[in-house]
């Protein structure tokens, strides 16, 4: 026995159009400079402040500690909570600028040798937050004027070995800093440039298959109601004259100017959630239009959801009109079972069969009708059927697979 089943297709997820690598670079170059700043203000005022030995002015010193811890205070409040800004930094930068020039009466000399005073490491500070609130050719400069009053700064202190050794510190760390930010700055805009890509792909790639959707819910439309119609009027399943063929009819003609008014109708918003409906009262109702009485039914009552119903009980119709058109008068079944939220609707006759690979690819009937709708809502279908030994169609939500 030939079995044919086509999987629950999967959609891209698909999001606003965002800048997640920017955002996430803002965060960084607000939150680190504005705790490096406060850290080593901090730090730098106790270290500053427990070595007072001449030529260190004491009065000098405290109110210029006073000045610098008040101000990384500031910095570090207003960074967090308005950014990193321009005119921040510049003032930032003008404090140590001061504080440099005022080296010789600020910092021991026993302490200033090494690289390792707290005026070495507010300069250092200073350039490194420059990188991160203002671009290269803005920080660079900002930077090589920290290193002039630092080294002017240890020239009038009288160690020209401190003011050459730090110099040269500080200009590497304002030529590489300038170099990082710079190429951090653009592996984040390029991250972002290709999201924004996957974005507008994934986009296209939804309207694309919403576009072939549509198309293919209108050959559903179309096969399942007037080609079907005119099917079994050919084959004489419906005598001229009846109630139902009327019925039929009229229900094709309801189908052919709603799928004309749509064209020109602008796409409906997705639906919201609703209530389930009655699975077992909409397969009676198929049942009841079919008009065929050597269908028997064992249905089970259960709910499922609006979409989901429509998808079944057309599809069962298809199945019931296949064996209408191909198979005229098979006895012919119809049985629904629910289980843990999966319903299964199976129909079956007892016909001549057919073989489900050989059917062509421009016949709607299995591929569309029945394939087409379960997959659409998340189901599936299996067709099983073999010449001379009847059919079997499984149709199965969700895809238990």
């Amino acid at each position: 026995m030939t079995t044919v089943a086509i999987p629950v297709s999967t959609s891209p997820t698909f999001q606003g159009e965002e800048k997640p690598a920017g955002k996430a670079l803002v965060q960084v170059f607000t939150l680190f400079p504005a705790l490096l700043r406060l850290t080593c203000g901090l730090a730098g005022a106790a270290v500053a402040l427990a070595v007072r030995t001449p030529p260190v002015s004491t009065p000098l010193l405290i109110t210029t500690v006073v000045v610098l811890t008040g101000w990384s205070l500031l910095f570090t409040g207003w960074t967090l909570r308005r950014g990193l800004t321009a005119p921040v930094i510049l003032v930032d930068l003008s404090l140590t600028i001061v504080a440099c020039l005022l080296m010789n009466r600020l910092v021991a000399a026993e302490v200033l040798p090494g690289e390792g005073s707290w005026l070495a490491i507010l300069a250092s500070t200073s350039i490194v937050v420059a990188h991160f609130g203002l671009p290269a050719r803005l920080s660079i400069p900002a930077g090589l004027v920290v290193t002039s009053a630092y080294a002017a700064g240890a020239h009038l202190a009288g160690n020209d070995t401190e003011a050459v050794a730090h110099a040269l510190t500080l200009i590497i760390q304002t030529v590489f800093g300038a170099g990082l930010a710079v190429l951090t700055r653009r592996s984040s805009r390029a991250a972002d440039e290709a999201f924004a890509d996957y974005q507008r792909t994934s986009r296209e790639v939804l309207i694309d298959r919403a576009a072939r959707e549509a198309e293919r819910q209108h050959n559903r439309d179309l096969h399942d109601t007037v080609l079907s119609t005119l099917t079994v009027v050919g084959l004489g399943g419906v005598p001229a004259g009846s109630p139902l063929l009327r019925e039929r009819a009229a229900a094709d003609l309801r189908t052919l100017a709603e799928l004309a008014s749509s064209r020109d109708r602008p796409p409906l918003p997705a639906a919201g959630p609703s209530t389930s409906v009655a699975l077992d009262d909409r397969l009676r109702t198929v049942l009841f239009r079919a008009g065929q009485p050597d269908v028997t039914a064992d249905l089970t009552s259960c709910a499922v959801p609006p979409a989901v119903a429509d998808a079944l009980a057309d599809s069962t119709a298809e199945a019931l009109s296949n064996v209408v058109r191909h198979a005229p008068g098979a006895t012919a079944s119809v049985r629904l079972r629910s289980r843990d939220g999966a319903v299964v609707v199976e129909v079956t006759d007892d016909g001549p069969g057919f073989d489900p690979l050989a059917v062509p690819l421009h016949r709607f009937g299995l591929r569309e009708s029945i394939h087409g709708r379960m997959t659409a809502v998340g189901g599936r279908a299996e067709v099983e059927s073999r010449t001379g030994h009847g059919t079997r169609v499984r149709l199965e939500w969700p895809d238990a697979g």
